[in-house]
């Protein structure tokens, strides 16, 4: 038991090995610290493993206090890693996050040790703050603020931010890149709408924005507080993305709680969801595209062949089925009954929880399989379950379904772009609206068969008979 336990622990640190082994095969720069950096990784996973080995010799498997040591281990490997993310920050602490998001398949103890990650990562100085502004914008901060706020709104892997007010008025985010990240970057930065950027004020390391107000969308309490529906929040958060990775192609990958806010527009009083961050983005290829929702239709179809099929066109080959497990956050079980029919219950998420410990190799071998972009739709699908998971709305089949509907209208795009007469986009339409509409008297179906008012009616037809 102890080396299943053993399992668990190395699906987090495992992957701090590997950033090790990559940070030391692409430089052995000791001014670049990334020796260092490798060996904090090293011990860490070595201190976590001979605790797991060795802390359960003399305590029997199911006793309580077995239980009460295990939810201790699981403590002390969660803090090590929090440690280790804080020590070399950067990408360990993007990993970190990722991990603090996972509720649905992660101890406890792990995703709340390693859930400050997600805004409250280590912070630099107000001293080194002021430093980079004064070497980058060449003002002090009084002389471009009329105040800032010291303590910052929060702090990430690459920056942290601070609120501040400008002279003319308008309030402001302050994004400050930490000191020690290396200046260097490959990609332009994509600007969307929300927020407005002050481009007067900004610099390679300083992005001063529009500030965006609201809770991080795993705050119950801040929702209940404003009158936000809960069930509304997954709901459409499953919407936009189903809608950016089927039909658009075009994937915010880190939708970690810190960087997705909602509220109320003041305007209407609308619930708004607000996505911070836009560093990271993937942009899907046609065909992996259109494969992948086939892949989603085959699966809340239950078409067990077509999910054989075009997994094996993604990449995974014969393991298949742990690929539909994986993607989907269900077992093999519900995926053959029925993932959008079939509410996710309390031995279910055991079962997960179980067996991504035991097939640790073959999940590995999985993710060295399949393309590079699936690697970022997995992290994105697993944050998203974490988030459904905290909000407790992880039962309902609405996402799915949401995700047919996306699927629907992209292969209908797709199918149009192809048509070589109005008489062939004709039918793809109209095919496409009949498709939908069963789709919604599904969800109807979905939504009346589980309503208090068919049960009462059927306890009352038990009752008269």
């Amino acid at each position: 038991m102890a080396g299943r336990l053993l399992k668990v622990s190395c699906l987090a640190t495992a992957v701090f090995t590997s950033s090790g082994f990559y940070l030391y095969n692409r430089r052995l720069d000791l001014n670049d610290l990334s020796v260092i950096r490798f060996g904090r990784a090293a011990a860490t996973t070595a201190a976590i493993s001979y605790d797991y080995l060795t802390a359960f010799k003399h305590v029997e498997y199911g006793t309580e206090e077995y239980w009460a040591l295990k939810s201790k281990v699981h403590l002390r490997s969660a803090e090590r890693l929090r440690d280790l993310c804080c020590a070399n920050r950067g990408t360990f602490i993007k990993v970190g996050q990722h991990l603090g998001a996972l509720d649905y398949l992660l101890p406890e103890e792990y995703t709340s040790t390693l859930k400050v990650l997600h805004s409250r990562a280590p912070q630099s100085s107000m001293e080194e703050i002021q430093q980079v502004i004064r070497e980058d914008l060449g003002k002090e901060l009084s002389e471009l603020f009329v105040s800032f706020e010291e303590k910052p709104q929060g702090a990430a892997s690459l920056a942290q931010v601070h609120k501040a007010v400008l002279h003319d008025g308008r309030t402001v985010a302050v994004k400050v890149q930490h000191p020690k990240v290396q200046r260097q970057s490959s990609k332009d930065i994509v600007v969307m709408e929300v927020p407005m950027i002050h481009w007067h004020l900004s610099t390679k390391r300083i992005l001063t924005m529009e500030f965006a107000e609201g809770g991080q969308v795993n705050d119950r309490d801040y929702m209940k507080e404003h009158g936000i529906n809960v069930n509304e929040i997954s709901e459409n958060l499953g919407k936009m993305y189903s809608e950016m990775i089927f039909v658009h192609g075009f994937v915010h990958c880190d939708p970690h709680p810190g960087n997705v806010l909602v509220r109320k527009c003041p305007q209407n009083r609308k619930t708004e969801i607000v996505l911070l961050d836009h560093g990271l983005y993937q942009v899907l290829q046609p065909d992996f595209r259109l494969d992948y929702c086939r892949l989603w239709q085959a699966l809340i179809k239950s078409d067990i062949s077509g999910v054989e099929r075009y997994s094996r066109r993604l990449g995974a080959g014969d393991l298949y089925p742990l690929f539909a497990c994986v993607l989907t956050a269900r077992s093999w079980t519900a995926i053959n009954a029925g993932i959008s029919s079939a509410p996710v219950t309390h031995s279910e998420d055991v079962e997960i929880r179980t067996n991504a410990a035991l097939y640790l190799p073959q999940i590995s071998e999985l993710l060295n399989r399949v393309p590079r972009q699936m690697l970022l739709l997995l992290k994105t699908n697993d944050l998203l379950r974490g988030i459904e998971t905290t909000l407790q709305t992880r039962a309902s089949s609405s996402s799915f379904i949401n995700m047919s509907r996306c699927c629907i209208q992209a292969m209908a795009r797709h199918k149009r772009s192809k048509a070589q007469s109005m008489r062939r986009c004709l039918q793809i339409t109209l095919a496409e609206s009949l498709n939908l509409w069963k789709l919604t008297m599904y969800e109807l179906f979905l939504w009346v068969k589980g309503s208090s008012l068919v049960q009462w009616l059927t306890a009352l037809l038990a009752f008269l008979h």
